[in-house]
């Protein structure tokens, strides 16, 4: 009798950070594992927004949407994938969903459903992000999810983006183990460990596992990253500005504290005001209310509001500061803000001993460091020193290679990083055999 086959083919995040797409077949079916946006690949041919991509087909013709049949709504080809797993809601592993024909299955984690259905209604008009008519279907950790041939047990682990979830795929070989995005140092690290110990017991052939972090490595943790705002925002004199991920649920946990602490409320804008109403829905999610005293709303100086933010304005009336009202009120706020907020600073105009605090990942690229450089620009205008503190989505390389090692897989293949070489010899003393995948081949399991 034949042996029935398990291969994994890899179209994205292969030498990469991020645009995730790892096809699973095993006998007569076909499961894809994320299906993000190649950031990396896109900019060197797009600049958003003056040049943007305007069609599938372009996108495809550049090689950032990769040429798979019986995948995408625009092919005209009856389907041929049995289901997506998406593992957390971050663009770079969910965002070309938007291309995927709509009578495939996605299964997601109840949070990540959440954010991507508000994520789709601020985007709305978006070519790349585009969730409408995707038939999700949610999921928490110990329900099993049987596809054809294969069973998926999803697995929560710790990352910077509430509701990310690691995969342990059962096929006629044996498990293989997808990480997706993880690390053990955040608020919740007890859930990795616990991906990580199943991943072991399940005795795995093969394990997918992200290896972002493999240089400059920051070592640090949320309750380091709370403690230093404490701090910051206890000895600034005048209005502290911020800048986090808005899908960031730790980081807003962390700066709500620091304003509670020191008699400031945390002035939120339209867009998270928005995530942070859908988010509500999920009722075992630790996030600040609305209606909390601490909480203000910052409204920007515009003409056009979008219906989404108009339905924010009319439930929570109250809330709504402008920037005139923020600046009569610098020394008893925290505003959040992002580089496309800046001009804000003209109305504000922020006092002596205010500051900005960056809590985001620095810049790792060209495009990051010009955007990076305006930014520091506006801070030098209005005499505003910038103090950067953050603490990384992505487990550390020792702590990476002890996981990987305890789980013990025969094989293991390194995406999300741009350094896999690097990563093969920092394992090569371990028993498991390195595989640098390469985009579009297949791998026997």
């Amino acid at each position: 009798m034949v042996k029935a086959e398990t291969t994994l083919t890899f179209y994205g995040g292969v030498n990469e950070i991020g645009g995730n797409k790892i096809l699973v077949k095993d006998r007569d079916t076909k499961v894809f594992f994320d299906f993000g946006m190649s950031f990396a690949l896109r900019k060197q041919y797009y600049s958003p927004p003056f040049l943007s991509p305007k069609s599938e087909k372009s996108l495809q013709e550049l090689g950032i949407l990769p040429k798979i049949g019986g995948v995408y709504k625009f092919d005209g080809k009856a389907s041929e994938i049995d289901a997506i797993f998406i593992s957390h809601g971050h663009m770079d592993h969910s965002a070309y969903l938007s291309f995927v024909k709509r009578e495939i299955p996605v299964y997601c984690g109840e949070t990540t459903k959440i954010i991507l259905e508000a994520l789709g209604e601020i985007r709305k008009a978006d070519l790349e992000f585009n969730v409408e008519g995707i038939n999700f279907q949610s999921f928490r950790t110990g329900k099993t999810v049987k596809v054809g041939g294969l069973e998926v047990e999803p697995v929560h682990v710790d990352h910077s983006v509430p509701g990310a979830y690691g995969f342990i795929i059962y096929t006629s070989n044996g498990a293989v183990v997808y990480t997706g995005d993880f690390r053990d140092h955040g608020a919740k690290g007890e859930m990795t460990r616990e991906f990580v110990e199943r991943a072991r017991v399940a005795e795995p052939v093969a394990v997918v596992s992200e290896a972002t972090t493999m240089t400059s490595v920051s070592v640090s943790s949320e309750r380091d990253v709370e403690d230093k705002l404490n701090h910051i925002v206890n000895q600034a004199e005048g209005l502290v500005l911020a800048e986090f991920a808005y899908t960031d649920v730790d980081r807003l946990n962390s700066f709500c504290r620091a304003a509670t602490r020191n008699n400031r409320c945390l002035a939120v804008s339209l867009r998270q005001a928005y995530l942070m109403n859908a988010l509500t829905a999920d009722e075992r999610l630790c996030i600040p209310r609305l209606s909390n005293e601490g909480i203000l709303i910052f409204r920007k100086s515009k003409e056009r509001m979008h219906s989404w933010e108009k339905q924010i304005m009319e439930r929570y009336p109250d809330k709504i500061v402008d920037a005139e009202q923020v600046s009569k009120r610098q020394q008893g706020i925290i505003l959040t803000v992002s580089l496309y907020d800046l001009e804000q600073l003209v109305e504000i105009q922020p006092k002596p001993g205010s500051c900005y605090v960056f809590s985001s990942s620095e810049p790792f690229n060209e495009e990051m460091e010009i955007d990076f450089e305006r930014l520091v620009n506006w801070l030098r205008h209005y005499g505003l020193p910038q103090y950067h503190v953050h603490v990384s989505g992505h487990i550390t390389p020792l702590r990476l290679k002890a996981s990987l090692k305890e789980i013990n897989a025969k094989k293991i293949f390194p995406v999300h990083t741009e350094n896999a070489e690097l990563f093969a010899k920092f394992m090569r003393d371990t028993e498991s055999q390195i595989v640098l995948a390469e985009k579009g081949k297949e791998y026997k399991l």
